[in-house]
This record gives C-alpha cells, sequence and structure tokens, in this order.
C-alpha cells in the first residue's frame, strides 16, 4: 500500500494520536501531512491535554502548518463548523488534498459533500495495522483510555477483519 501524498489534518485525529502515543505513524502513512493554523490553535488550547499542547508548541517538521488558509465566509456548509473543520476542509480544497483527517461527524459530513475523502482516527489507525506499523488491538486500548467516542461494533468488526488479513505492504 503506497502512502497518499497529500492528507490535510483537522484537530481531533491528532489529538488522539498524540494521546496514544501513535502521532508519529502519520509520516509513515502520509508523504505529506498538513494542517491549517486553526487546527495548531484548537490544539494549543488551554483546554487540550498538556501533552497535546506540548506537540503542538513544537510540531514535528514532517507537519506543515499553513496559516491563513483561504476560507469561503460565504459558504454556509463551512461557517456551520468550528473553525478547524472549516479551514482543514478549504485547506484541503486549496492544494487538492488526497485524503482529510477529521473525526467530528457534522465535519465529515460537509467534506463528503463537497467531494472530499475522509477518514478518522480509526480510519488511521486501522490503516497502520494493514500496513503492518502497529498492533491494533494495542492501539483500541490506549484509545478507550480517553475520552474517544466510539461505538464498540466498529472496533469489533476492524479487530475481526485484523485478525483475518495478512499486512499489506
Amino acid at each position: 500500500m503506497r502512502p497518499l501524498p497529500i492528507v490535510v489534518a483537522d484537530t481531533t485525529p491528532l489529538n488522539y494520536l498524540i494521546l496514544i502515543g501513535s502521532i508519529d505513524l502519520l509520516p509513515k502513512l502520509f508523504e505529506t501531512v498538513l494542517i491549517p493554523e486553526a487546527v495548531r490553535s484548537e490544539l494549543r488550547h488551554p483546554g487540550a491535554a498538556s501533552r497535546v499542547r506540548i506537540r503542538a508548541t513544537q510540531p514535528p517538521a514532517w507537519i506543515e502548518i499553513h496559516a491563513g488558509s483561504a476560507l469561503a465566509t460565504d459558504d454556509p456548509m463551512l461557517s456551520a463548523l468550528d473553525a478547524g473543520e472549516a479551514a482543514a476542509i478549504a485547506l484541503a480544497h486549496q492544494v487538492r488534498a488526497d485524503l482529510v483527517l477529521m473525526d467530528e461527524r457534522s465535519g465529515v459530513a460537509v467534506a463528503t459533500a463537497q467531494g472530499l475523502e475522509t477518514t478518522g482516527t480509526l480510519g488511521v489507525l486501522d490503516r497502520a495495522a494493514r500496513r503492518g506499523l502497529i498492533e491494533l488491538s494495542d492501539a483500541f486500548s490506549r484509545l478507550k483510555a480517553t475520552n474517544f467516542r466510539y461505538q464498540p461494533e466498529l472496533l469489533d468488526a476492524l479487530l475481526a477483519r485484523h485478525a483475518r488479513k495478512k499486512p499489506e505492504l
């Protein structure tokens, strides 16, 4: 499985990947990881976990931060989203991203309606497990220890699928 060239990340997947110690999967899965400044600001918010704030203050070199992504303020779909989601979608359009990392249903619905491909935290972990980079059950155990909201049936289905398959290279 070849890495996708360009992905734009929203706040939530980055937050949870940092919390479970799996943020360094991103450069192994994607050639270019972009985030808008609005996402970095959300990650640095005083309400964020301290390790998330620290990582956002000193992001790794493989994350490209884009200041002032062109945001169409007259787009009612984007104006209904939070700043990070709207900026991520706008940036994805601007750079013609191959994928948007986003968990929030409203943001995913808008991105999909606008023709963008999306995946969330679980999709990133699934992709990493298919490449043999992580043990999915271990990653899910760490994720369950956070406040991540998920459907248990989805986790069970992903674990069952991985139990039947060999890693893709």
